[in-house]
């Protein structure tokens, strides 16, 4: 018995029996040869984390469009935060902690620069629309490695697809990165919001503070510990009708306070001129994308607008902006 076999073996006698086991994977879509030291799952992850599209997401706005200071979050600490709020739910519960770790990883690979604004204008200029979490999932079956993509299974897949508001994942991992991501975002973003003097702690209705807690310290606690109490030894995930409400009324609350907020807001409309104009240039202009980008249409049939939008996706804030500044900005003359 190698050691991948005797984890697997492990997992049976310790995780719930509600668990995504390794060994019962619905596999990749091309077969692979196991590992005799890595779980599936495990793999995964890896795979996740030493991707150029996971690199990326260090220079991708989370909320404040190219924040200057040092401790606003970007789209990759958001994502280190779902997966560390993801994996103490999971492994509370006895459920697959290496799933769970490599959905959450995974779960905004696809996204734009300049966040949900860049995601909105995207989905309005390109006649095939735009949605980050299926972007996600494209880039981990096809993008990544010119074409090959990373070959993940299916479980990790799902999951990253359906983290959305909306989703509804087939494992209790998945389900528990749904949940995480969202607890996630609402306190990490009334914390840099409280940094940037958009809002502050008292702001926030007393409604909300009386049940989830004062500090962003207090709401997490109460946030995880009523997801673990109400979904253990369950086959779902669940969180008490109080204090349910109680997340689900100050997600509505950040939403008109904060991200709709025109402070916080104020750059969006420069992040749609740049975006739109890079589209237009682009679609008129296939040749000038990198050759593996033309390659996708070339030899992978691709759609232009679909290749145009992988493109611009991928980018990060910076990049961007730089690319923007490389095709429309008059260059200085130099002897």
């Amino acid at each position: 018995m190698n050691i991948r076999e005797r984890q697997e073996q492990l997992e049976h006698e310790i995780l719930s029996p509600f668990a995504s086991f390794s060994d019962m994977s619905k596999g990749r879509d091309r077969y692979e040869e196991a590992c005799d030291i890595r779980t599936i799952y495990q793999r995964d992850r890896d795979r996740i984390i030493h991707c150029k599209s996971f690199r990326r997401l260090k220079h991708k706005t989370q909320v404040f469009l190219a924040p200057e200071g040092d401790h606003y979050r970007t789209r990759l600490t958001h994502t280190l935060e779902v997966s560390q709020i993801a994996r103490t739910i999971a492994r509370a519960l006895r459920l697959n902690e290496d799933l769970t770790e490599a959905i959450a990883l995974g779960h905004d690979l696809g996204h734009t620069p300049f966040g949900h604004a860049g995601e909105r204008v995207l989905n309005s200029i390109c006649p095939l629309g735009f949605a980050h979490f299926r972007q996600s999932v494209r880039v981990v079956e096809f993008l990544e490695k010119d074409g090959k993509g990373l070959n993940l299974t299916k479980e990790v897949r799902d999951g990253i697809l359906n983290h959305r508001t909306s989703g509804n994942p087939n494992t209790l991992e998945g389900k528990v990165v749904r949940l995480s991501d969202k607890i996630a975002y609402i306190n990490h973003d009334i914390d840099d919001g409280i940094r940037a003097g958009i809002i502050s702690e008292s702001d926030i209705p007393k409604e909300f503070t009386e049940i989830l807690g004062n500090t962003t310290k207090q709401r997490l606690n109460t946030l995880v510990n009523d997801i673990v109490i109400n979904s253990l030894n369950e086959n779902g995930i669940f969180m008490s009708d109080k204090v349910g409400k109680a997340m689900k009324e100050l997600r509505e609350y950040m939403f008109t306070s904060l991200y709709l907020n025109p402070a916080a807001k104020k750059e969006e409309e420069k992040a749609d001129k740049l975006i739109t104009e890079l589209y237009e240039y682009y679609i008129h202009n296939i040749d000038k994308l990198p050759i593996n980008y033309k390659k996708f249409i070339t030899d992978f049939n691709q759609k232009e607008e679909q290749v145009v939008c992988d493109y611009i996706a991928g980018m990060s804030d910076q990049y961007s902006i730089m690319k923007f500044k490389e095709i429309f900005v008059p260059k200085s003359w130099k002897d």
